[in-house]
């Protein structure tokens, strides 16, 4: 199983700038151990404000425990909180890996067509997202496709030259009269193992 976990950091006051270079250094190296028994996939960094620590993992796990456990191993963690969000399989998922000379972003679709809205109308909107999410994959800019808890919540790995074209390619989807979406920017993790 797949989860995404928000990581987020805070050095306690009169931490030395030594021992702040010590547990990154010891991390990196444990993250790289973890990516190479296929535990940790990806790490990026979101929008952060000035002095804040926060990474997002993909990571993969038999279980909840089993993520605790890997999570629980790594050195940060002495002055980190996790927020996990179990990832489920979306049928239109085409499993692609990422290519790093691109921007990347996640969106979070939420399906909630308005009250009234035939169900016609949204079936046949699905209908046409599975043949679009596919061309999208071809294209290069629909990289994984999951389903996050909760009823018509998605998470989406996309591939953009920025914000305005990762903009456009939401606004193409047949479901996008049906949905909210939150786009968010992704810079590159000096740990991540993609």
């Amino acid at each position: 199983m797949e989860y995404l976990v928000t990581m987020t950091t805070r050095v306690p006051d009169g931490t030395t700038e030594a021992e702040v270079l010590d547990v990154r250094i010891r991390e990196e190296a444990h993250s790289a151990e973890l990516a190479g028994q296929g535990q940790l996939i990806r790490l990026w960094r979101p929008p952060l404000a000035p002095g804040e620590w926060r990474s997002l993992g993909l990571f993969a796990a038999a279980d909840g425990d089993a993520l605790e456990q890997v999570l629980a191993s790594m050195p940060l963690r002495v002055w980190r909180t996790d927020e996990v969000t179990p990832l489920g399989p979306h049928q239109n998922d085409p499993g692609m890996p990422s290519s790093k000379e691109v921007a990347e972003f996640f969106t979070t679709f939420t399906i909630a067509p308005a009250a009234g809205t035939p169900a016609e109308a949204v079936d046949d909107a699905r209908a046409r997202e599975a043949v679009r999410a596919r061309e999208l994959a071809v294209a290069g800019k629909l990289r994984r496709l999951w389903a996050l808890p909760g009823e018509g919540r998605n998470l989406g790995l996309w591939q953009a030259f920025d914000g305005a074209e990762m903009l456009q390619i939401v606004k193409t989807l047949p479901l996008d009269p049906y949905m909210t979406t939150e786009i968010t920017p992704l810079t590159a993790h000096p740990s991540d193992p993609g």
